[in-house]
């Protein structure tokens, strides 16, 4: 069993509770309410913006030239193109480029932002992977299992979410991060490494719960 896939069966309660939230569900079937989507596209731009912080710094701190580029690259593409496709599918959504820019984070995205950003300050870069790699390989078991189960096609903005994160694409990312940990996670604390991975797979969880249930600050 490699490295990853000891984290991920040490995460397979809260993987399991992730593929099976209602916010999920919802958008695998077309029923979410587009105010709990709204919700998610925003809270994600203020995600987005400290993933850039994150990305920044495992450049930085990555071993060699090529896994500099990399990053480097994911970097380019995260800040001057992803958002501005979001900015671009949010528009379509309801939701101005103005509205985005105020976002507030909501409690949720604050903490696992806050939790990224101090892995990837702190930590060595193999921890930042260990810290980042429940986002990227969720999303892409996320995008294949509702593009399995059939788009939503009376919900297009959902099918395009789906069709973003179940794309050859994206899970070369995916698989890209995992053969990294791998590769570099031979001498690190296993234990140290699944407290990251699994703290992340928490957070991604209550990311979806944030959005289902609108959270906010209580004053």
């Amino acid at each position: 069993m490699t490295l990853t896939e000891r984290l991920h069966h040490a995460a397979a309660p809260i993987w399991q509770k992730i593929l099976t939230h209602p916010f999920v569900i919802g958008l695998g079937d077309g029923t979410l309410a587009l105010e709990n989507f709204q919700f998610y596209m925003c809270q994600d731009y203020v995600f987005l913006t400290e993933y850039s912080r994150l990305l920044a710094l495992a450049t930085a701190k990555a071993p060699d030239l090529d896994t500099m580029g990399r990053f480097a690259d994911l970097l380019d593409a995260t800040l001057n193109h992803e958002m501005g496709l979001h900015r671009e599918f949010a528009s379509r959504c309801g939701i101005s480029a103005a509205e985005l820019a105020r976002t507030q984070a909501a409690p949720t995205t604050y903490a696992y932002t806050r939790h990224l950003v101090q892995i990837a300050a702190l930590g060595s870069l193999t921890e930042i992977l260990a810290a980042l790699l429940p986002c990227q390989w969720g999303y892409c078991e996320i995008g294949q299992m509702l593009a399995d189960r059939g788009k939503p096609i009376a919900a297009p903005f959902y099918s395009q979410w789906i069709d973003m994160y179940s794309s050859r694409e994206f899970a070369a990312l995916a698989s890209w991060l995992r053969e990294l940990l791998d590769t570099l996670g031979g001498t690190a604390s296993v234990e140290r490494l699944t407290e990251i991975f699994c703290t992340s797979a928490r957070y991604e969880y209550l990311f979806w719960e944030m959005a289902y249930r609108l959270e906010r600050w209580p004053v």
